[in-house]
């Protein structure tokens, strides 16, 4: 008996290795959770058309439809889906178009590779990782509140079993260039709700984020960190004793497999995570632009409470807040017993209509609404050349789109082509031949 190609044999016992011992797995259940390992390896964080082809027909028959797909096409141009189509018309689906599905199949057939997803597996194994696949006892509930938008799979060191009980628990965020007013709050914030018996989520950056983590286990209290790249390559290197640490007495988690890299867009695809398994966020410090206000947004467009910390209004490093405070339903919160209330209080969190309602629809980035061009970016050297297949296969996105977008961005001056391939300019090289 196979499972997706590969021997029974050959699967089980990797995919048992990452779960309870307890744990009674028949082939199905097997069969589901390796898919699983090989969507999150085959899709991009939050992939609403991967969540949706899944969702429809199922972990396996997904992918093995996929699979069934010739790679590389005879014809790029004339990409045949109609696999997929028909299956999903079977299932009485028709959501996704066959626009939908080329495009998704250009993005997705390319990184399609068993020997990948039992890499990874044997990764896992080897630094004592879980595969979690929602349904399971430890499967952090408030994620399924993504749709078709949430994870996958989730990979995870640690006591998983936090994972599981995650109903008082609250994320705290900031700025990376923490200012030591900052600080000494984000202190006085972890290890108070640390004391009320709340469990504090952030995503183990420098900064804001790294504080939370150390005063939560210096309080002996629970923390769960959550990363943009594998749990097998701690980021950032920095951290490797903090993370270590949560692992030791927590629990770090990604949705990405193991050997993964993080990357800025994978950064802002990991908030949405952050956000959606605590009960309440809280900002402490953000400057304008800060990541820590996507993690904010995130969790008011899923009606969970948003606290912000008011700071000097002469500090740049308050100013997200401030904006935060003035422009959305954020609560304004000092103490630890204000953090607290945005979970256990009369107050109501924030509602998704009245969310729209304040800013006049979503929040979405304005220049790059897809983030499409932050993960080409992230995908491109600015010491050798890489080939459109190349930058497609890191990025997840389809050939053609690559091709379009780095079209776009050599007449905006920010990319080039080489005969090695494109190269992105170094911040300096764009300063000179801007200045």
């Amino acid at each position: 008996m196979t499972i997706l190609g590969l021997a029974e044999s050959t699967v089980a016992p990797l995919i048992r290795a990452l779960c309870p011992d307890d744990a009674e797995l028949d082939r199905e259940a097997i069969a589901e959770r390796f898919a699983r390992a090989a969507w999150s390896a085959i899709a991009e964080p939050g992939d609403r058309d991967a969540g949706h082809l899944v969702s429809v027909l199922g972990a396996e028959a997904s992918v093995a439809a996929l699979t069934a797909i010739p790679w590389p096409p005879a014809d790029p141009a004339n990409i045949d889906v109609t696999s997929l189509v028909e299956a999903l018309a079977l299932a009485g689906d028709d959501e996704l178009t066959e626009n939908d599905l080329v495009d998704a199949v250009k993005r997705w057939r390319a990184r399609v590779s068993a020997p990948t997803v039992l890499l990874a597996l044997r990764q896992a194994a080897r630094f004592g990782a879980a595969l979690l696949v929602p349904g399971d006892p430890d499967w952090p509930v408030g994620v399924d509140e993504l749709g078709m938008h949430a994870p996958l799979a989730l990979w995870a060191r640690g006591d998983r079993t936090l994972l599981g009980r995650l109903e008082h628990s609250v994320a705290i965020v900031g700025a990376r260039a923490a200012t030591g007013y900052g600080e000494h709050v984000t202190v006085e914030a972890s290890s108070g709700l640390v004391d009320r018996g709340f469990t504090i989520i952030s995503g183990a950056a420098y900064g804001i984020d790294g504080i939370a983590h150390r005063a939560a286990l210096a309080s002996s209290g629970a923390t769960v960190a959550f990363l943009a790249g594998g749990v097998d390559r701690f980021y950032p290197a920095g951290h490797e004793a903090l993370l270590t640490r949560i692992v030791e007495r927590g629990v770090v988690v990604s949705e990405v497999p193991p050997g993964t890299a993080p990357t800025r867009w994978r950064f802002l695809q990991r908030n949405r995570l952050i956000a959606a398994a605590s009960q309440a966020t809280v900002v402490v410090e953000a400057g304008w632009r800060s990541g820590s206000l996507n993690t904010a947004h995130h969790a008011e467009s899923l009606g969970r409470p948003v606290g912000a910390v008011p700071g000097p209004v002469t500090s740049a490093a308050s100013a997200g807040c401030h904006k935060l405070l003035r422009e959305t339903p954020a609560i304004c919160v000092t103490t630890a017993d204000e953090m607290a209330e945005l979970v256990t209080g009369d107050r109501p969190a924030p509602q998704l209509d009245e969310i729209v309602r304040t800013r006049g629809g979503p929040i979405s980035p304005a220049i790059d609404p897809t983030g499409t061009r932050v993960r080409i970016l992230d995908a491109l050297s600015d010491r050798s050349g890489r080939s459109v297949a190349r930058i497609g296969a890191i990025s997840g996105l389809a050939a053609d789109r690559v091709r379009a977008e780095l079209g776009l961005l050599e007449l905006e001056g920010i990319v080039r082509e080489l005969p090695g391939g494109w190269q992105k300019f170094t911040v300096k090289q764009l300063e000179a031949r801007r200045g």
